[in-house]
């Protein structure tokens, strides 16, 4: 698993229960994107809160080391933390774009086909903008070109 796949996983909200499915119920009613709206906006806080401790963290342990090794150290791991608060500004990018989605009421809905993405695929990836056959279509296009 890539660094940047792990890191994302690790940062998903799994500290919600699954939306109770009902029979005939209609797709992306007001309790489903209250649902939605809560898993994204308590993902967005923590993430936030992680930059934050980033900040904390790095500001604390600062030190101008004299010996290189441990100087080169420092850096290394400072280089390794920014990186994926990098990744996780731009997911951070990607909730605030599936919350406004959510209000203009285009959340669960691809945005290749136009399909419903699903309750179960959204709990599990919160920002997927693709149904899963589309994607699947587009990763397998993604390996045939490089």
């Amino acid at each position: 698993m890539s660094s940047a796949k792990k890191t994302e996983s690790q940062a998903t909200p799994f500290s919600f229960q699954p939306y109770p499915l009902v029979e005939g119920e209609e797709y992306m009613n007001e309790p489903q994107v209250e649902h939605f709206r809560r898993i994204l906006q308590n993902w967005k806080k923590e993430l936030m809160r992680e930059v934050d401790r980033t900040v904390s963290h790095m500001q604390d342990e600062a030190a101008n080391f004299p010996d290189p090794n441990d100087r080169a150290t420092q850096e290394s791991e400072f280089s390794l933390e920014l990186r994926t608060r990098d990744r996780e500004r731009k997911l951070i990018k990607k909730i605030e774009e599936s919350l406004e989605n959510l209000e203009r009421g285009d959340y669960g809905y691809c945005e290749t086909c136009g399909i419903e993405i699903g309750l179960r695929r959204l709990e599990a990836r919160p920002t997927a903008t693709q149904c899963i056959d589309c994607k699947t279509l587009d990763e397998l296009r993604e390996k045939q070109i490089g």
